[in-house]
């Protein structure tokens, strides 16, 4: 019978479909976004025509958007049951709070900069075959318009791999939060703080 409880008890804290989209999922958004950056867009650049360099990254971007999707949908479907299955945790060990307050200010602000890059992106399809040294880089030809787009692509395409950094950063954080040691320390350090004001 004890056997059981001690089973059942082990499976309740167990969330490994969750734990495996929260972590699969925000991979793929850190590392689709990192490689479309570095990879997609810089083979665009080499595009012998200037006028198709736009057209060719974009082909890949609308190929990619809905796995991207998918992935953000996972990882945030895997965050949201993970924080409810650990909310006594983040009541009662200290720290944990804050974490939860970091990585949701994070995700907030990725999933911001990521909807903000991909409405530059379909900007910057929607401008057809436009000559461009690259993505981000104008050339002469360049229209003023386009430029500006251009501009604020090349800034918003790189926040969301490192806000998604700052992401795995932080999960990493929680995990160690989880050892042993690291809950007695925060669950003491709580109850410290309730019985001794000012601590």
């Amino acid at each position: 019978m004890m056997a059981n409880t001690m089973k059942g008890n082990i499976m309740e804290e167990r969330d490994t479909v969750l734990r495996s989209m929260h972590d699969t999922g925000l991979a793929a958004w850190f590392g689709g976004s990192l490689m479309g950056a570095v990879g997609l867009n810089g083979a665009a650049a080499k595009v012998g025509n200037p006028r198709e360099r736009l057209v060719v990254s974009s082909i890949g971007w609308d190929r990619w958007a809905p796995i991207g999707m998918a992935a953000i949908g996972a990882h945030l479907v895997g965050a949201t049951g993970i924080l409810a299955s650990e909310w006594r945790r983040v009541v009662a060990q200290r720290g944990v709070a804050t974490m939860s307050v970091v990585k949701t200010a994070l995700t907030a602000a990725a999933l911001g900069a990521t909807a903000y890059s991909r409405k530059l992106g379909k900007e910057l399809e929607h401008a057809g075959e436009v000559p461009v040294e690259g993505v981000t880089e104008p050339a002469a030809e360049t229209p003023p318009t386009i430029q500006a787009v251009q501009r604020r692509q090349r800034i918003a395409q790189w926040s969301v791999p490192v806000l998604t950094g700052a992401l795995i950063a932080v999960s990493a954080l929680a995990g160690e939060q989880q050892k042993p040691g690291s809950v007695l320390r925060g669950v003491g350090g709580r109850l410290r703080g309730m019985l001794v004001p000012g601590r």
